[in-house]
């Protein structure tokens, strides 16, 4: 027998949850022909595995790398974790469709998230047509908020009949191209402004397509629990796989939660809901500085919004609103101190700094700070937000069913993602659960946590051929060293790769990280959904 490549003599962990066994893997054809204790046959490769994990690649669930993988398609700091597969387009935030004349509009709305992406007129199968050759498959999301901002600008106000049939039959065109589902972000404009029965509504036409939903629910802080809720009851209403995305417990009045939110979500799946949820190991949150103040200071637009920030009765109005109820969706905060700039395109000297900081240089308040801010970075500066619990994070990744999104960008240390300072979950999620919570506190055992980066993922988003070694999957993997797979990144040196000299990757059969040093190639492919449901 002859092999493309041969994995010699590693732990294998299936994804599986199961223990792991010594043993070979061999790949032909960019698929998993054989494993066993000790294959026999050639190989144009063999890669001696001893002392090393050999895994699925990992899924990354929860991601915005179609923010970033068109102007970095090596994936740097994605692969490098061995992260193999990415969702993109979540929180209701997908750079497709674009429709003509509304292109400044998405880029604008999107600056936050997308400084550096180019935008263009585009329909969501020619996005998933023209997606570029990149390092890492990926699957798309159909963004609400997008579908809302094509049909109705930022109106806070419910579609009229006209408009939800535009909504939907944009939907249903993404989905018959391919997309893997629908995702909201109801915490901000203009997700936020559409009522439960425009979400089940649109959800409609994600069950006649068999696809699924995916949350960032529509508060993650002081009412978090009845978020949670509104996903329960769209899990209930139609049989699709629901997906609560980067669970957590906002705020410090909010702290200690999890328990609650994992146990009611553990009642759906037992009474026959299909949801799930997701987490990301880190004290800190990431979002547009715009995201953390009221609503309403959204509404028309970046235009508008940054008319209204420079008024003092605003000001005063969101001053007010914030000591009454904290950040939008991240909740009370110790101070401002919390918030600190991660990147802001147009005073890049910022990053780094917090927004206490910056308003005691300038001898001003917080919130004059803030809004001069956005004014002067026209609405696209981004934040650090430390609002979580160490404690919260814990419960919710020793909780069998959580799965593992890093809610990351692919970016890399060079070029222009290498700018700024961006979270280190971008560059290290998944070896901080392995190095950190499975190797260093014994928190949950290393097969549990592939299982959750793997095979968990996969179930969850129908992956026909992916998230498992098992013959005639993909070949997807990841090979390190669980002794020596660590993230580097912090919040002070965001922009570092994992440890590990051995760490090797491989998507699709092809070798993209190998012994720690990207070699270049770009061998990823885009996921659609089938009509059966599946992921292929």
């Amino acid at each position: 027998m002859s092999w493309d490549l041969l994995i010699r003599g590693g732990a294998a962990i299936d994804g599986s949850g199961r223990p792991r066994q010594i043993g070979d893997v061999a790949i032909a054809g960019g698929r998993i022909a054989a494993l066993g204790p000790a294959l026999s046959g050639m190989a144009a490769r063999v890669i001696n595995a001893a002392g090393l994990a050999v895994t699925p690649g990992f899924i990354d669930i929860k991601t915005h790398s179609d923010f970033t993988l068109p102007i970095n398609p090596k994936a740097e700091s994605k692969v490098r974790q061995g992260v193999t597969t990415e969702i993109i387009g979540h929180c209701g935030f997908s750079v497709a469709p674009c429709l003509p004349g509304k292109v400044q509009a998405l880029a604008d709305y999107l600056s936050g998230g997308a400084p550096w992406l180019p935008f263009r007129e585009t329909s969501f199968p020619d996005y998933l047509d023209s997606f570029p050759a990149v390092a890492v498959n990926a699957g798309m999301l159909v963004g609400h908020n997008t579908l809302r901002l094509m049909v109705m600008g930022l109106e806070d106000r419910a579609p009229t009949p006209a408009e939800l049939d535009q909504m939907s039959a944009l939907l249903d065109e993404g989905l018959s191209a391919g997309a893997l589902g629908l995702s909201t972000g109801l915490f901000t404009p203009p997700g936020s402004f559409a009522e439960p029965a425009e979400i089940i509504a649109l959800c409609a036409v994600v069950a006649r397509h068999k696809a699924g939903y995916f949350t960032h629910i529509r508060d993650e802080s002081n009412r978090v629990v009845e978020a949670v809720e509104e996903a329960i009851a769209i899990a209930s209403a139609y049989p699709i796989h629901v997906e609560i995305v980067h669970l957590k417990c906002s705020g410090v009045d909010n702290w200690g939660k999890a328990a609650q939110i994992l146990d009611r979500i553990e009642q759906a799946r037992a009474a026959g809901c299909d949801i799930d949820c997701d987490a990301y190991p880190y004290a800190a949150g990431a979002n547009p500085l715009k995201n953390l103040l009221p609503p309403w200071v959204q509404v028309g637009g970046n235009a508008a919004m940054l008319a209204r920030l420079a008024l003092p009765e605003t000001r005063a109005r969101i001053e007010a609103e914030l000591a009454d109820h904290g950040l939008n969706n991240w909740g009370r905060i110790p101070s401002w101190e919390a918030v600190q700039v991660s990147i802001s395109p147009n005073l890049p000297q910022h990053a780094g700094k917090t927004i206490a900081a910056l308003a005691g240089s300038r001898r001003c308040d917080a919130i004059d700070l803030v809004c001069d801010l956005l004014i002067e970075d026209n609405g696209a500066t981004r934040v650090l937000i430390t609002s979580i619990a160490e404690d919260d994070i814990r419960t919710i990744l020793r909780s069998p069913t959580a799965l593992v999104g890093s809610d990351g960008n692919c970016v890399a240390d060079y070029g222009i993602t290498g700018q700024g300072m961006p979270h280190p979950r971008f560059y290290g999620t998944f070896p901080r659960i392995i190095g950190h919570y499975v190797h260093d506190e014994r928190l949950l055992p290393l097969e549990q946590a592939v299982h959750k980066m793997t095979g968990g993922s996969a179930r969850a988003l129908k992956l026909r051929d992916r998230g498992l070694l098992a013959e005639g999957y993909r070949a997807d993997i990841a090979i390190f060293d669980p002794a020596d797979f660590r993230d580097r990144a912090t919040y002070a040196e965001p922009h570092r790769y994992p440890t590990g000299p051995r760490t090797t990757v491989i998507v699709n059969g092809i070798v993209v990280v190998d012994n720690a040093a990207h070699t270049g190639a770009t061998p990823g492919a885009v996921l659609r959904r089938a009509p059966d449901g599946t992921v292929g």
